[in-house]
C-alpha cells in the first residue's frame, strides 16, 4: 500500500463546488451504493451542497491538491436517538483506491464522532465486499440485513446494517 500523501480533512462550505463534483462522481460511478440518484443530486442547486457542509461534517481526501474521496457523518434525528451518528456518502475515486484513503476517511469520521456519539451506524449494499471488509477491519459489526432495502426499476438491493460502538 502506498503512503497517504496528503491529509484527510473536514470540508468547508467554501468548498461546496469540489464537494458537489465528488458527490456526483460517486453517484455516477457507484449508483447502487447510494440511496439517492445522480439525477436527483445533479438537480440540487449549488447552495444545497454548501448547506450540507455547514450543517454536518463531511471529510475530503486529497491527493496532489485535488479531492479524490469523501465521507460524511450526521446525527440521527429524534430526541432519543441523539447518541447515534450515521456514516454516509463514503467514496474514493477508483484511480485513488489502494492508497489507504478509505481507511483514512473512515478514521477521520470516527475521530470526529468520539465524544459526540456512543455509536456510528452505516448501511452498505450486501455485495460491496471490499467496503464490508474495510468496515469490519475498523471494528464495525453487522447487526442485520435489510432485504430489498433499495429498488431500481425491478431490481432490488439488500443492505447490511452495521454499527461501531465507540464507548
Amino acid at each position: 500500500m502506498k503512503a497517504l500523501l496528503e491529509p484527510v480533512r473536514r470540508l468547508l462550505p467554501a468548498e461546496a463546488e469540489a464537494f458537489r463534483a465528488i458527490r456526483l462522481e460517486a453517484l455516477a460511478t457507484c449508483p447502487d451504493a447510494y440511496a439517492t440518484t445522480l439525477a436527483k443530486q445533479a438537480a440540487d442547486p449549488p447552495a444545497h451542497f454548501a448547506e450540507i457542509l455547514r450543517d454536518s461534517p463531511v471529510f475530503g481526501a486529497f491527493l496532489e491538491g485535488g479531492i479524490v474521496g469523501m465521507a460524511g457523518l450526521y446525527r440521527e434525528s429524534g430526541e432519543r436517538k441523539q447518541h447515534k451518528g450515521v456514516l454516509w456518502g463514503m467514496y474514493v475515486r477508483p484511480a485513488a483506491q489502494g492508497r489507504g484513503l478509505g481507511r483514512a476517511l473512515l478514521g477521520a469520521v470516527l475521530d470526529h464522532a468520539r465524544g459526540q456519539f456512543d455509536q456510528v451506524l452505516l448501511q452498505v449494499v450486501s455485495d460491496n465486499h471490499r467496503a464490508i471488509r474495510l468496515y469490519e477491519s475498523e471494528g464495525f459489526v453487522s447487526y442485520g440485513l435489510e432485504r430489498r432495502a433499495m429498488k431500481e426499476g425491478e431490481r432490488y438491493l439488500d443492505e447490511y446494517l452495521m454499527v461501531r460502538f465507540l464507548d
